[in-house]
C-alpha cells in the first residue's frame, strides 16, 4: 500500500469479515491516501490484515453500515474524506476520479457511478432495487442521480455538519438528501466496478437488498414530509463532471 508522511486524503473502508479481498484493496492505495479500516464486527482476520498493511483499524462494535462509516469519518483527520467498500467491487486506484472534483472546488460531493466491468459484477435484483431508489432520489430533490454507488468524496468537516443519524443502510443516501438540503453541488463520475471478493452483506441478498430498501424509503418519506412542512423546494445546482 502507498504511504505517505502526511496523507491528503482519508479513505474510509466499512469492513465485516473481507480478509480476502483487503491485501489487494490496500495494496493499491494511490499514493497520499490513507486507508481507515473501521472493524464492524468481524469473525475473521480483517482487522489484524489491515493493521499488518499499514491502514489505521477502528473498531465499532455497532453492527450497521453507517455505524462503521459514521466511526470512519469521526477518525478520519484530512479535509477531504473518501467512503468505498472493502471487498474489491470498486478499485482504489479509481479514487482520484471522486476525490479531485471535491479537491478542485468544482463540487461539494461527488459520487461515483457504477458501470459494471462484467456482466456478473451487478446482480439483478440490485441493479431493479438501484434504478427505482435512483428515481426517488430525482424526485427527493434537485439532483440528476441515476446510482447512489459504494465510493463517493466530501470535505470531512461539512460532511460532520450535516449532523447524520441513520446507522444502518440508509447512511449514504441520507448523506445526499442532507447534502440537497444544504444546498450542496454534487456530481456523479463514472467508475469501474467489478464483482466482489465473497457476499455483500447489504444487496449479496434479497433480504439484504429489501431490508436496506425499507431504510431508504424511510429516509424519503421524511424528507418528503420535510419539504411538504416548509411548503417550499430547494433548486440547488447540480453537476455532472465531463471525464
Amino acid at each position: 500500500m502507498a504511504r505517505a508522511q502526511s496523507p491528503t486524503v482519508d479513505v474510509v473502508f466499512p469492513c465485516l469479515n473481507e480478509a480476502g479481498a483487503l491485501p489487494w484493496l490496500l495494496r493499491r492505495l494511490p499514493e497520499g491516501y490513507r486507508a481507515i479500516v473501521v472493524d464492524n464486527g468481524s469473525t475473521d482476520d480483517s482487522a489484524a490484515i489491515a493493521r499488518a498493511l499499514g491502514a489505521v483499524v477502528v473498531t465499532e462494535p455497532r453492527l450497521g453500515f453507517g455505524a462503521a462509516a459514521h466511526a470512519g469519518l469521526l477518525a478520519a483527520t484530512t479535509p477531504i474524506v473518501a467512503f468505498c467498500d472493502a471487498d474489491s467491487s470498486m478499485d482504489p486506484v479509481d479514487l482520484p476520479l471522486v476525490v479531485e472534483p471535491v479537491a478542485s472546488g468544482v463540487v461539494d460531493l461527488a459520487l461515483g457511478r457504477r458501470r459494471p466491468t462484467t456482466r456478473g459484477a451487478w446482480p439483478l435484483h440490485a441493479r431493479i432495487a438501484n434504478r427505482a431508489l435512483a428515481g426517488m432520489m430525482r424526485r427527493a430533490t434537485a439532483y440528476p442521480l441515476t446510482d447512489l454507488g459504494p465510493m463517493r468524496a466530501t470535505g470531512r468537516e461539512a460532511m460532520l455538519a450535516l449532523d447524520l443519524r441513520d446507522r444502518r443502510s440508509g447512511y449514504p443516501l441520507e448523506l445526499v438528501l442532507r447534502a440537497n438540503e444544504a444546498g450542496w453541488r454534487v456530481a456523479e463520475v463514472d467508475a469501474p466496478y467489478s464483482p466482489r471478493v465473497g457476499r455483500s452483506k447489504v444487496t449479496g441478498t434479497v433480504r439484504g437488498t429489501i431490508n436496506a430498501i425499507h431504510d431508504m424509503s424511510r429516509l424519503l418519506a421524511e424528507a418528503k414530509s420535510m419539504r411538504t412542512s416548509l411548503g417550499q423546494s430547494l433548486p440547488l445546482l447540480t453537476s455532472e463532471v465531463a471525464r
